[in-house]
């Protein structure tokens, strides 16, 4: 599983144009089975994604693909767990 951290960059002003996409972005990485949780970081320093069930270079490719990324307005930071313990409620993360 990955946390993806999307921190804002210089760039942070040009968020409000390109929302829309990035919604959409995100939107997709639900709708395929790939992201669990999406959020803000706080206070207003940019999101946080979790993901599972993809490989590192495709979830490096699918972030590269969201616009806040390719347009500089976040720069992203994946960081890789391996679950080793969790609650009962999340036991499909150890597969």
């Amino acid at each position: 599983m990955f946390i993806i951290t999307l921190k804002f960059s210089d760039n942070k002003g040009q968020a409000g144009q390109f929302m829309n996409s990035h919604k959409a972005w995100i939107k997709c990485g639900f709708d395929d089975g790939v992201f669990l949780l999406a959020g803000s970081l706080q206070p207003k320093l940019g999101g946080a994604i979790v993901a599972h069930n993809i490989s590192l270079t495709d979830l490096q490719n699918r972030v590269n693909d969201d616009p806040f990324v390719f347009e500089d307005i976040v720069t992203a930071e994946i960081l890789e767990i391996s679950p080793s313990l969790v609650d009962d409620r999340l036991k499909f993360l150890l597969s």
